[in-house]
């Protein structure tokens, strides 16, 4: 028989409370017990006035926002909409069911007059990381690092060409110190110090947000964004990010992360990272930390056809190349760069029948670039080929990478409705935090239920093997029985 619903229980009158009406293991209830957030109090105390009008809870502006990162809700007006109609998420707020709820601008105008130039994001973030670390969570052995790109909230037609300054490397004045020895050792008069102009580049700057960078997605699409590179455990908690315009290099901004990880989080050892980050100064300075850099093999940029750098062997003892012809190429100079010249006796490579596959150089010399700090980069390759290492660095894509998907397609970080550096940091700190806050909540609740369920689980599993055993021992004499009746029948 086909039944049929009606509407009566639209207009039917019952007194329940919400309490009654959130299921016990509904994720808001597992985020409430997660942590105390009454600490924003505090942070907040001194951006209220004493007097005037009552605001709104900044608690609640900010567990609003919460709501809107941890279930992936694309603006801050649908999640208003939400809330209304929602009675988890009004029981998470404090709220009735008839109590109105803010408007979607208050998180906005809260951020633009109180909030901004404050660092209560950033605590929000380190109060949830600090309660991860409290329960025994983290696992900072090994760190991984990686960057990812936001679109930002920005019109690619709309920009401006402009001349900038290009910013100097963090590590230049170390650089320019071991040049200068390096050339000492050599026999080499240390470089004119002349007074050059600041290196100028041509970039597009967006009229829209000035902050976002020009990024090329892929072979075709170039959209203006933001990158933004982030360091996590291995499991998956997020510990810290540095946040940048999308057309700054993963290399560049590596160095602002990694003095905040070597002071917060000293105890890491390796540092697993992908091949931007496979630059001389980067494992240098790693190793002189007594860090561990974990970085792939990367393949050599040399035209097709053509001899690989690796088919040069380099003697350390005599400080020379020696070419797949068995022939010398000898120290020249240190450039400016910070890289040696070793360059071949042209007399000897016009002859060489190798030549075709060696230069193209119209005087047939053949030049091979040292770092003086290539020695770091060959220990880096020394650590790839060790036992354990390489099933370290596949872990990547169960921790970083797996971070940077579930904040694009659960919460929300592939495109930012926010304009300017500030508020995507802002923006950041709140979705790693919730991130992390998710996380740890159902973790504890794991930890809390988990053991009853296991009890009672165990203890039916037990009874079914006792009920199983038994009803086979009753099998057992059933079929013995039959058997006995049946060899009496035929005698």
């Amino acid at each position: 028989m086909m039944g049929k619903k009606d509407n009566v229980e639209r207009t039917q009158m019952e007194i329940a409370s919400l309490e009654d009406l959130v299921p016990r293991n509904h994720l808001v209830r597992k985020l409430d017990e997660a942590i105390d957030m009454s600490f924003i109090y505090e942070e907040v105390k001194d951006l209220y006035s004493d007097f005037g009008r009552e605001s709104i809870d900044p608690v609640v502006l900010i567990k609003i926002a919460m709501i809107q990162y941890i279930f992936g809700i694309s603006s801050m007006r649908k999640t208003i909409r939400e809330i209304e109609v929602n009675f988890a998420y009004r029981w998470y707020l404090g709220y009735g069911m008839h109590e109105e709820i803010p408007h979607f601008s208050t998180f906005g105008k809260n951020y633009s007059r109180r909030f901004k130039d404050t660092d209560l994001f950033e605590k929000i973030f380190s109060k949830i990381l600090s309660e991860v670390a409290a329960n025994g969570f983290l696992d900072t052995e090994s760190l991984f690092i990686d960057g990812t790109h936001i679109k930002a909230s920005a019109n690619s037609h709309k920009y401006q060409n402009e001349v900038i300054r290009k910013e100097a490397r963090s590590y230049e004045k170390e650089l320019q110190e071991e040049i200068k020895r390096d050339r000492q050792e050599h026999g080499k008069k240390p470089l004119k110090e002349k007074e050059k102009e600041p290196e100028m580049i041509t970039q597009k700057i967006s009229t829209t947000d000035p902050d976002s960078g020009w990024f090329h997605k892929g072979e075709h699409k170039q959209v203006f964004a933001y990158a933004a590179n982030t360091c996590c455990d291995k499991n998956n908690y997020v510990l810290d990010f540095e946040v940048t315009a999308g057309n700054v290099h993963d290399s560049v901004s590596f160095w602002h992360l990694y003095r905040r990880l070597r002071q917060n989080w000293k105890y890491g050892i390796y540092y697993v990272m992908d091949a931007g980050y496979k630059i001389p100064s980067i494992a240098r300075q790693l190793i002189k930390d007594g860090k561990t850099p974990v970085m792939p093999y990367k393949r050599p940029m040399t035209q097709a056809g053509f001899f690989k750098k690796y088919d040069f062997v380099y003697d350390e003892f005599f400080d020379c190349y020696l070419c797949p012809n068995h022939k010398v190429l000898h120290y020249t100079t240190t450039n400016r760069e910070g890289y040696r010249e070793y360059k071949s006796d042209w007399l000897i490579c016009q002859s060489c029948p190798h030549r075709d596959r060696c230069t193209n150089s119209k005087d047939s010399v053949k030049v091979i670039t040292r770092h003086v700090w290539e020695n770091y980069m060959e220990q880096v390759e020394e650590i790839r080929h060790t036992i354990g290492m390489k099933e370290r660095y596949k872990q990547r894509k169960e921790t970083i990478e797996r971070v940077f998907a579930d904040a694009k397609e659960k919460h929300g970080m592939r495109y930012t409705q926010y304009r300017g550096l500030a508020k995507i940091k802002m923006e950041l700190n709140l979705l790693f935090g919730c991130m992390n806050l998710k996380k740890l909540a159902i973790w504890k609740w794991r930890i809390k239920w988990g053991a009853k369920y296991r009890s009672s689980s165990l203890q039916f599993f037990c009874s079914s093997i006792k009920f199983k055993f038994e009803n086979w021992k009753w099998v057992k004499k059933r079929f013995a029985d039959m058997t006995s009746r049946t060899v009496l029948s035929t005698v």
